[in-house]
């Protein structure tokens, strides 16, 4: 879908649901990460995260649409466009809304990280450490021994 695309379907959206015109442009910007999509209060413009396409379809597009429409509406009207006030919050119900958009970044909690196990030549003791250590310059903290890397592992925390 290109942005011209968008803008078409931004405009019959606003007057199917909301009975009034969309006087300005949508467009996709990829540089939006964890949000679905923004209204710029100055230039009066609706920007679209590409992934709610990519990742959810159409229904998902089209919910994060109402939603941005719903804060053009309000701020054209002068009414309370900010997600915390009465107007904004009903005119969601009457349009049937969506009030969040689905995950769009993989959760913070699931990330790979590496362990590395290093093994005592003299007295054979383990250590396991997230970082690679120098072992020319460390040595073994019960009898200063020499250390060797004993194994690698990429492992996933949860």
């Amino acid at each position: 879908m290109t942005d011209e695309q968008l803008s078409e379907l931004v405009s019959s959206i606003s007057m199917q649901i909301f009975k009034r015109k969309f006087h300005h442009k949508a467009y996709f910007n990829k540089r939006l990460r964890s949000t679905g999509g923004r209204y710029m209060l100055r230039t009066h413009m609706i920007e679209i995260n590409p992934l709610v396409l990519e990742k959810h379809g159409m229904n998902e597009l089209i919910g994060v649409i109402k939603h941005e429409l719903c804060h053009y509406h309000l701020h054209i009207e002068g009414k309370g466009y900010k997600h915390r006030d009465a107007d904004f919050r009903q005119l969601l119900k009457q349009t049937d809304s969506p009030r969040f958009c689905s995950t769009l970044v993989a959760p913070k909690n699931q990330k790979h990280t590496k362990l590395y196990v290093y093994e005592c030549a003299k007295c054979g003791l383990l250590y396991r450490r997230k970082i690679r250590v120098n072992t020319q310059k460390f040595k073994c903290g019960k009898c200063f021994g020499d250390l060797h890397l004993s194994s690698f592992k990429k492992m996933k925390e949860i």
